[in-house]
This record gives structure tokens, sequence and C-alpha cells, in this order.
């Protein structure tokens, strides 16, 4: 069974840095395109960052020169660093894996930005 298993989440204040990691286990995780999403209370999950299986990036408006996303296939596993932290930031933050016939989730880590 497929696991993808967020870690890094926390409570940091405005203008800290995270940065989240996701664990793939039992898939060729090189092959697969992966992301990060977002879903804030009473909003939709929306998209952050996107990194493809040849490493090319995108990331929602919103995050642009504030977060990065990388990956290291060799510990089948994606980053998410994010820097400059806004409240507005606050949400349950998803991995997904994803490839033409397959398409996985992680169950989410919790990032809250407060003072």
């Amino acid at each position: 069974q497929v696991q993808l298993v967020e870690s890094g989440g926390g409570l940091v204040q405005p203008g800290g840095s995270l940065r989240l990691s996701c664990a793939a286990s039992r898939i060729i995780f090189s092959i697969y395109a992966m992301g990060w999403y977002r879903q804030a209370p009473g909003k939709q999950r929306e998209l952050v960052a996107g990194i493809t299986s040849g490493g090319i990036t995108n990331y929602v408006e919103s995050v642009k020169g504030r977060f990065t996303i990388s990956r290291d296939n060799a510990k089948n596993t994606v980053y998410l660093q994010m820097n400059s932290l806004k409240p507005e930031d606050t949400a349950v933050y998803y991995c997904n894996a994803v490839r033409v016939g397959a398409d996985y989730w992680g169950q989410g880590t919790q990032v809250t930005v407060s003072s």
C-alpha cells in the first residue's frame, strides 16, 4: 500500500520559517510529479507548489519568492521550505503524488502562523 507521510508542521510566528517533508513508500518515486496542497478552514484545497519528475517547479502566486519545493529521489522525499510565513498561510498542508492512472495523498500536517 502506497504511503505518503508528511512531517514538519507546527506553530510559528509571522515572518518565521518551516520545512515540510513528505516521505513516500511503495511507489517508484522518481516517476511521479509531486505537489503540496493546502486547505484552510472554510476554503477549498489549493495547489501551493508542484515539481515534475524532471524537476520543473511551479507555485501559486501568493507564495512565490517565499516557498521552495524540492525533491530528493534517493530518499523518496519531497520538501517544502516555507519562509516569511504569514497568518494567511495557516492551513493543513497535504502531499500529493500523481502520474497517469495514479493519484495518492498524505494525511496532512497542520501549519499555524500566529503571534
